[in-house]
């Protein structure tokens, strides 16, 4: 674990940032993010501490994803809380047949979470619907680049999907990678159980944006993709190295490789 002070959103710190003019943008914690947050962040603060490396690296405006690494079924609602204290609010991408439903569709709608068609006529340009969206509202949305919980049996970051890099290349907006641990011991990969007590601690680590600079113009095949991809999996694993004082393995999962399937348990 890094040598940090294990206090409640403890930043690491940093170089003040230089004076920018400031401009008028749309409020982002909107009355219903301030309703979700009283219920929420209460239970999350009784169960962790969460202490934040370089979470100044956060973008406080514009648009950006966000590329954490993804181990517990718990992890959107930890890397949602790490966001929300650093100043954003979090938004995924949803189905976009999800938004029908009543009462959630609304909810969904309401906190400003993406649509995305996955089936049908809409499902080839859903990424570029998305990006676009992204970038009109000026929204920050993490995506995880596995796609799905880690099959590495270390919890290493398993071989990425490109999705992400995708979508910022066409949106032109930045890859943050970061990176969390601690998490398990609320949550632990698969489980359905959640340990309230003792008290834990996950940390959390914000990395420099993932430079594509010199994958965009080229054409979006797979070889650009897969690139990209790469890049960001190698940023995510060097930031979890970081928290847990090891070295990542050279070479990441891939289930295909060890006969397992790329969604759904092991």
């Amino acid at each position: 674990m890094p040598d940090a002070t294990p206090a409640d959103d403890a930043v690491a710190p940093a170089a003040a940032p230089a004076a920018t003019p400031a401009r008028k943008r749309r409020r982002e914690k909107t009355l219903l993010w301030h309703s979700i947050a009283a219920l929420c962040l209460p239970l999350l603060t009784l169960m962790a501490r969460y202490p934040v490396i370089d979470g100044e690296k956060l973008p406080k405006t514009g648009a950006f994803i966000l590329a954490p690494n993804h181990y517990s079924e718990i992890d959107p609602v930890i890397m949602g809380r790490f966001m929300w204290k650093l100043g954003r609010v979090p938004r995924f991408l949803a189905k976009a047949s999800v938004f029908r439903v009543p009462v959630l569709g609304a909810v969904l709608r309401w906190s400003g979470q993406i649509p995305v068609e996955r089936e049908g006529r809409g499902r080839s340009d859903a990424p570029l619907k998305a990006a676009q969206q992204l970038v009109d509202n000026e929204l920050a949305v993490i995506i995880y680049p596995e796609g799905s919980l880690t099959r590495d049996p270390d919890l290493w970051p398993m071989r990425g999907k490109s999705g992400a890099v995708r979508m910022a290349l066409q949106a032109g907006v930045p890859i943050i990678p970061a990176a969390h641990w601690g998490t398990q011991q609320i949550m632990a990969r698969y489980s359905k159980k959640i340990s309230f007590f003792p008290r834990k601690t996950i940390y959390c680590k914000i990395g420099d944006p993932v430079d594509l600079s010199d994958l965009v113009g080229r054409p979006l095949d797979q070889a650009t993709l897969n690139e990209g991809t790469e890049r960001v999996m190698a940023a995510i694993a060097a930031l979890l190295g970081d928290l847990r004082g090891e070295t990542p393995p050279a070479e990441r999962w891939d289930p295909v490789k060890h006969g397992q399937s790329e969604t759904g348990r092991l």
